[in-house]
């Protein structure tokens, strides 16, 4: 291991030893607080085109685990540890963190004061950050290129590049694909659901085509509103009266699609401790969630309520719609590697399409 530098666009500098793939990145700087869950994280399409610091203090003490993969390949540009486990000590490892991320060509740093890196990302917000080998001659100059860099976390780069299906018989589920998780899959194919998947470039027609019995939007990365065009067909198909179940991104843009608004949040919610409200009954749920925008709690469209809520910051965690057959959720309900306790919300869809639901909670 040798050197390197984490050079944010407000001028800090902080120096670690690198390790992972070579070369420098530039990407939007962000923190994800779950004790577990490294592997999720690296795999998480929803990560597309950000450099994640890791809260937990170290990361690859039970390796690398393929079956625990969300996709693939890794698709952050970056990580940031405190401590790289160089020895991990796992029956199911099949590979040590730093020859994956080598591998994976992710450019990675530990020895970083992670604790202060949060902090500052909480006071100052979420930025742009660059890894480099060596500290430019003229930071003033770099940090403001820095500053203007554009990020797009395009859900395009991470949609599968044709339909696929699973499974041959029970309910029919179109699954729209934003940068979906394998975990996402798995908790519909294992309730008997049959499953298409169909790209984010999907028409309206393409999905209504198949005559579903419900459809599923869902997480992926980037701002919600950056594709008027997959918006306008998500309205389409909630015009026609089917179940939908929005996840996370699928949350947001099945809100924009029927008029409600998006914020950006200071430092978004991510990892798998993220604490949210039902409304209805004041229970509590903890919850895994990765995510830069929330959908506004003001002016939202006259037939949709807030059934969830944080409880850190009182955000808008879920929507019910009175007005057509839907609803959505700001959190993953499939969760791995955080809690499975909001899984019931998969049973509610099942329920929706007319199919018999587990037992709901």
């Amino acid at each position: 291991m040798h050197k390197g530098y984490l050079v944010l666009q407000n001028g800090r500098v902080f120096s670690g030893e690198r390790f992972g793939a070579p070369g420098e990145a530039r990407a939007e700087l962000v923190f994800a607080t779950g004790m577990v869950g490294y592997i999720e994280t690296l795999t998480d399409p929803s990560y597309h085109g950000q450099m994640v610091a890791f809260t937990f203090p170290l990361i690859g003490n039970y390796g690398v685990i393929p079956e625990d993969f969300e996709g693939a390949p890794a698709r952050l540009s970056a990580c940031i540890v405190r401590e790289a486990a160089l020895t991990p000590s796992n029956f199911r490892s099949q590979a040590r963190l730093h020859e994956y991320l080598a591998e994976s060509g992710v450019v990675a740093l530990q020895g970083i004061d992670t604790r202060a890196l949060t902090k500052l990302l909480r006071e100052e917000g979420e930025m742009n950050a660059a890894i480099l080998d060596s500290l430019p001659s003229d930071m003033e100059a770099f940090t403001r290129e820095l500053a203007a860099f554009s990020i797009r976390a395009d859900v395009y780069a991470v949609t599968c590049p044709a339909p696929y299906a699973l499974g041959e018989t029970g309910r029919h589920a179109v699954l729209w694909d934003f940068g979906l998780k394998r975990t996402m899959v798995r908790a519909l194919t294992e309730r008997g659901l049959r499953v298409t998947v169909m790209p984010a470039n999907s028409s309206a027609d393409d999905i209504l085509r198949l005559a579903p019995d419900g459809v599923l939007l869902s997480g992926g990365p980037g701002d919600p509103a950056a594709h008027p065009e997959i918006l306008r067909e998500i309205a389409r198909v909630s015009e026609a009266r089917m179940p939908l179940m929005g996840v996370c991104l699928g949350h947001q843009m099945l809100s924009l699609a029927r008029g409600a608004k998006c914020i950006r949040l200071k430092y978004g919610h991510r990892g798998g401790n993220q604490p949210v409200r039902r409304k209805a009954d004041g229970r509590l749920f903890t919850t895994s969630q990765n995510h830069s925008y929330a959908v506004s709690s003001e002016g939202l469209p006259e037939g949709a309520s807030i059934s969830y809520e944080n409880v850190n910051d009182r955000t808008c965690e879920g929507l019910d719609y009175r007005d057509i057959p839907a609803f959505s959720v700001q959190f993953y309900p499939e969760a791995p590697a955080g809690p499975l306790n909001t899984s019931f919300l998969f049973d509610r869809f099942i329920g929706m399409m007319g199919g018999r639901a587990h037992a709901a909670v």
